[in-house]
């Protein structure tokens, strides 16, 4: 099986704090500075699965810094550097306890909402008569909390509001933020023949100013159809072909496991993982425009460690 990059503990120097999330691990140094090791874990229905996929964390982290950089004439955002295809260095900022997703069709945990009968979503009414994969007359923000363990809950713009959890002039700001990164992606995505269908943006602030952090537009936080034969699809209510981690989430439905409590995660065999591989490195072509590089998989861990500590030097 091809070397992967499931964990990483480095003890780098001026190093505060260190943070292992769903996909990344996040290393805390003096001076407001953080490095960001996206890995091959990969995650679904919050749940971390137990493969890693080869060269997973290299296309979200490139695909990031890609669209960090195309798009920092909208908002600032927190990237200094990338000194290794699996990481990026940049600012440390305080998170916004709030995610804002952002959605131009109607599909996935929207839509199952939907047919089950939802009518309301943050807050916000649908009509009736929408059918799957179906395009809003304009895009709609659906945000999330941010939890820090377990699922993230669907959350109205009034709540978040009310709650303090952002203040109104902040909450307004993102939106705007929000709106235009949104249609960013639309036109670049559909410069490559693509539509973006929705995608989750992520903020946070450092001496009062908004940054955008994380990750943007990746395969693991946006869904993307191929715009060729969409509207055919749609018509016949077929499925999409779509790039995006969906694919990941169809097969564990159909194996009986959505992340609740009692179910089994099915076998990630090797042959799956390198056709779960081969999904994000098409997307990554697709979406950048560009042939995917691969780098080296032998010492992935040393490679990493050397590149940062050169940086950081």
């Amino acid at each position: 099986m091809k070397e992967t990059l499931t964990r990483t503990d480095f003890n780098l120097p001026r190093q505060k704090a260190v943070y292992h999330g769903k996909v990344r691990d996040v290393y805390t140094l003096e001076n407001d500075l953080l490095v960001m090791i996206a890995t091959d874990r990969i995650s679904a229905f919050d749940v971390i699965l137990p493969a890693g996929i080869p060269y997973k964390g290299q296309v979200l982290n490139q695909i990031a810094a890609h669209y960090l950089d195309t798009t920092r004439d909208i908002v600032p955002n927190w990237k200094i550097a990338t000194p290794d295809p699996m990481v990026t260095i940049g600012h440390r900022c305080e998170p916004f306890k709030v995610e804002m997703v952002i959605r131009g069709y109607i599909t996935g945990s929207a839509w199952r909402a939907y047919s089950a009968g939802d009518r309301v979503l943050c807050g916000l009414p649908l009509p009736e008569g929408m059918r799957e994969n179906q395009r809003f007359d304009k895009p709609i923000i659906t945000p999330t909390t941010k939890a820090d363990e377990g699922h993230d809950e669907n959350i109205s713009r009034e709540e978040i509001i009310a709650q303090g959890l952002v203040s109104r002039e902040d909450y307004e700001q993102l939106e705007r933020y929000t709106y235009a990164l949104f249609e960013r992606g639309t036109q670049m995505a559909a410069e490559k023949g693509l539509i973006l269908v929705d995608t989750k943006y992520e903020f946070g602030k450092k001496d009062g100013k908004i940054y955008l952090i994380d990750e943007i537009h990746t395969p693991d936080s946006s869904r993307y159809f191929y715009a060729e034969g969409y509207q055919e699809r749609f018509e016949r209510g077929e499925a999409q072909k779509q790039l995006s981690k969906e694919f990941v989430r169809q097969w564990l439905i159909e194996h009986g496991f959505q992340g609740k409590e009692g179910q089994t995660i099915p076998e990630m065999t090797e042959a799956y993982c390198d056709s779960v591989s081969e999904r994000y490195i098409e997307l990554f072509e697709g979406i950048v425009g560009k042939p995917f590089e691969k780098a080296d998989l032998s010492n992935l861990a040393q490679r990493i460690e050397k590149n940062i500590m050169g940086y950081l030097r």
